[in-house]
């Protein structure tokens, strides 16, 4: 995927109040950092942030936190809460990372959900591991994953789905929902919530897959 440049994301990215970017001296103080103690619920991949800034506004008494690889994107979700202004959401922080060192921002078990919405679907086989939903990638989130978490995947991507599900037996996880025409159930899109490409892709008569999956309790590490 290419990315279009951004003069002055990286400076203004790390230099924001609302950012960490480094793992470095980040004590994983999440109360400090939000203010006070409520859930933690985490996209991976926010892209432009319409989604968790949404949540957040929807749930005030949650703590959102958007993970986010290029500075180049995260700027867009920045510049979309200065525009909100006074009536930006205060539950919202950031992490400018990497997903495979979640573990290095986060305790054991903290996180209450995880959002997974359209994800690089690494269509080559040789390049499977780095699939988000992959086994490998789902024991990294099961090491900071609540007991009683979920994590929520959307995708438009038919192949990465089945492929998904294919993983979440082997890896010992379980369905709560799964639907291969999510904006199709009516029910389930009550609460729905679209990133900008999923309005895009839905408008041009797309489909959308989604899954919920859970560990038992006792399960995992």
């Amino acid at each position: 995927m290419r990315l279009k440049n951004v003069p002055g994301a990286r400076e203004a990215v790390a230099a924001h109040p609302l950012c960490i970017n480094s793992s470095a001296g980040w004590d994983k103080d999440w109360p400090a950092f939000f203010g006070r103690s409520a859930p933690l619920f985490v996209e991976v991949g926010m892209g432009k942030g319409r989604f968790i800034i949404e949540l957040a506004l929807k749930h005030p008494e949650i703590n959102f936190i958007g993970i986010e690889r290029y500075e180049s994107v995260m700027i867009r979700a920045l510049q979309k809460l200065e525009r909100m202004g006074e009536n930006a959401p205060e539950n919202i922080r950031f992490i400018r990372m990497d997903a495979q060192y979640i573990n290095d921002f986060f305790r054991p078990r903290e996180i209450q959900r995880i959002y997974l919405n359209f994800s690089d679907p690494w269509p080559k086989e040789r390049h499977a591991k780095r699939r988000l939903t992959s086994r490998q990638f789902l024991a990294v989130f099961d090491r900071v994953l609540a007991p009683d978490g979920f994590i929520e995947f959307k995708t438009d991507n038919l192949p990465l789905f089945e492929f998904s599900l294919e993983e979440l037996e082997s890896a010992g996880w379980k369905l709560k929902y799964h639907s291969f025409d999510l904006h199709g159930d009516a029910e389930a899109m009550k609460d729905n919530i679209m990133t900008e490409y999923e309005a895009k892709f839905s408008r041009e008569g797309g489909k959308i897959y989604k899954f919920i999956i859970y560990r038992e309790v006792g399960d995992g590490l």
